[in-house]
């Protein structure tokens, strides 16, 4: 099995995630135009429902098994990794079904006593074969990342994405003449279709990859029974354990829930948070004086419209987050403290780099974007709101990973905990205002971003001393200022007739500006650019 470098894993996930978030925006840009804003909140509201039952099933346990592999993996013990994968399937399925049964159950109950809007019932119906779907899934992801070869995720991302965005287009269109509940359910069972694409494609995988194994462990037994036949008695097998020391070992399961519990009961807390948020926040609106409908499309403008627009760079923090869960778990087995703050400066530095030239165009352009994309300028105000706090969220990704690979998962725990609280006690306070509506709620989810991410990078700071130089912020706030100030001047020339033109070449231009500021500043060097593969080994300087 082909086992990448933190860097080389990160770019093969940061290439499927880049290309999944721009395909994403697809159904992002049409759905609005099928079925409108209000279909797009009763799509949103089902989500936080979704994702509480998700991450029971998959919140801690592919992050443990990705974690406990590598660590197996580098002590040689194949033994071990077969043992995690089947006790993690196991938990995981059993799991899986009783959740789809009690939530099957409490469907009617949820649509007309939690939601502010009885609608959503038939999108709910449709996503429950997804927790079954997505949770044996989540496993087989956690195998391949704690085996350092993040090509089968990538594939199965990118393949998900594509039936995803077929499949809600399609079922939308198809199932809307039924009424606008209709219409969100289709959307949703489009995501369903694409969850069993990703599914196949990471059986496939797993399966052919186990064969070649497979086929490499008959040749070595062969060869052993051969050397006992003529008399010679075999080398012991490096990745075959002493019973002993089997014995000696916690027992899988048992070590599984410790593992995972901790980083499951972190999710909940974000889960948790997401699913009373949009409750609250409906609540909250309607006691400002709006009508159902109408808090149903506000907060579908701001999880299906705004918010995806936030979180596109978020496809580099999370190949990060991915990729440097193996390696610091690997580097902390064997005690590398130095392997660790490189890894942690790579992923921080790259995190910021990256994520800066967006909220920079999203903070200047956020109407013509809006415009562009939704064909809804009057939701422009809520991006411009939300796009400074983008770099807060491009590097709580990476700082997250970090605490779950050193085996502080309580403290991250702890910190989104805080986080939540005051978010919710925000929403409730401020989004009733009739002056503040939705502001009030962006302001409370803008404050929860920070607050996390602050907290989050102390606790990194206090575990491992790891602290990020002032002087690379200082450089990257300056070059987001002379970019911004080079996009607007040419934004306001005029150049081309139409005002995407423009934008677009206020962007690229601007964008190229603070990229060659960050050569020049000593951000980005030449070697970062030479571990990209295929453009990599043009720039490596050739050896006579």
């Amino acid at each position: 099995m082909t086992k990448q470098t933190f860097i080389k894993g990160a770019l093969i996930l940061l290439v499927a995630g880049v290309l999944n978030r721009i395909l994403g925006f697809v159904p992002r840009i049409a759905l609005p135009r099928i079925i409108g804003a209000e279909g797009v909140g009763l799509y949103q509201l089902v989500y936080p429902f979704l994702i509480v039952m998700l991450t029971v099933i998959t919140g801690g346990i592919p992050l443990a098994v990705a974690k406990w592999i590598a660590e197996a993996e580098s002590k040689g013990d194949a033994r071990r990794v077969k043992q995690i994968f089947r006790a993690a399937m196991a938990l995981s399925v059993l799991l899986a079904l009783g959740l789809t049964v009690v939530f099957a159950l409490l469907i009617p109950w949820i649509s007309t006593n939690l939601m502010t809007d009885s609608r959503v019932y038939r999108t709910l119906q449709v996503t429950t074969p997804l927790l079954l779907i997505i949770g044996i899934g989540s496993v087989y992801r956690g195998y391949f990342q704690g085996k350092q070869n993040m090509i089968p995720t990538a594939v199965s991302q990118t393949v998900e994405t594509i039936i995803r965005i077929i499949g809600s287009l399609l079922f939308a269109s198809w199932l809307l003449p039924y009424g606008i509940e209709w219409g969100a359910a289709g959307a949703m069972l489009g995501v369903v279709a694409g969850e069993i694409a990703a599914l196949a494609i990471l059986l496939w995988n797993y399966k052919d990859k186990n064969n070649g194994a497979q086929d490499k462990s008959a040749q070595h037994q062969q060869a052993a029974n051969e050397a006992e036949a003529g008399g010679v008695t075999a080398p012991p097998s490096k990745t075959a354990p002493s019973p002993r020391k089997l014995l000696k070992r916690q027992p899988i399961l048992r070590r599984l829930i410790g593992l995972s519990v901790p980083v499951t009961a972190s999710k909940l807390i974000g889960s948790f948070s997401y699913l009373f948020e949009s409750i609250l926040t409906a609540r909250a609106l309607a006691a400002a004086g709006l009508l159902a409908a109408e808090a149903t499309a506000l907060y579908g403008a701001l999880q299906g419209m705004i918010i995806p627009i936030l979180l596109l760079p978020t496809a580099l923090t999370y190949s990060l987050a991915v990729s440097l869960v193996p390696n610091l778990s690997e580097a902390a087995a064997k005690g590398d403290r130095s392997t660790i703050h490189k890894r942690l400066h790579q992923s921080m530095r790259l995190s910021l780099v990256t994520g800066a030239p967006f909220v920079v165009v999203m903070g200047l352009f956020a109407e013509p974007i809006c415009l562009l994309l939704y064909d809804h300028a009057d939701i422009a105000p809520m991006l411009k709101w939300m796009a400074p706090i983008g770099l807060f969220i491009y590097l709580q990704a990476p700082l997250q990973a970090a605490l779950q690979a050193l085996d502080k998962p309580g403290t991250a725990l702890m910190n989104t905990l805080i986080g939540a609280i005051v978010k919710l006690v925000l929403i409730v306070e401020l989004a009733s205002r009739p002056e503040l509506g939705i502001y009030g709620a962006l302001i409370a989810i803008n404050v929860n971003i920070a607050l996390v991410t602050l907290l989050h990078g102390f606790s990194v700071m206090r575990a491992v001393g790891f602290r990020m130089k002032m002087l690379d912020f200082i450089k990257v706030g300056t070059a987001m200022i002379i970019m911004g100030a080079a996009s607007l001047w040419i934004m306001n020339q005029h150049l081309l007739p139409a005002s995407w033109h423009n934008l677009l070449v206020a962007s690229l231009l601007g964008g190229l500006l603070y990229i060659g500021l960050m050569i020049k500043m000593g951000i980005v060097n030449k070697d970062d650019v030479t571990r990209i593969p295929v453009l990599g080994k043009w720039l490596r300087p050739r050896k006579l």
